[in-house]
């Protein structure tokens, strides 16, 4: 059975921290590009942050670049989202993603996310 589980997230005051984690089984995550997107109240899923099969190479979002780092764990199947200077409009549902294409199929997999409010 498939799984992506999302942990980590709370309530955090602007200028705080959290580190999101997400645990994969079922399938061979280390060859798996892994992701992670968001989704605020009212608005379209939103991509955040990618990491690569061998974990040398990130991409961001403009608005978290220099706040969030992604980074992942092969040996414990698990991808991090270090989140940093938190602002109120980081605020959203935080979604973990799996994804490759391997002779042309593309396949990918989705957590079922984890809440994030930034609040005073």
């Amino acid at each position: 059975q498939v799984q992506l589980v999302e942990s980590g997230g709370g309530l955090v005051q602007p200028g705080g921290s959290l580190r999101l984690s997400c645990i994969a089984s079922g399938f061979t995550s280390s060859s798996y590009a892994m992701s992670w997107y968001r989704q605020a109240p009212g608005k379209e899923r939103e991509f955040v942050a990618v990491i690569n099969v061998a974990g040398y190479s990130t991409n961001y979002v403009d608005s978290v670049k220099g706040r969030f780092t992604i980074s992942r764990d092969d040996a414990k199947n698990t991808v991090y989202l270090q989140m940093n200077s938190l602002k109120v409009e980081d605020t959203a549902v935080y979604y973990c993603n799996a994804a490759r294409s391997r002779f042309g199929v593309a396949t990918a997999y989705w957590g079922q996310g984890t809440q994030v409010t930034v609040s005073s």
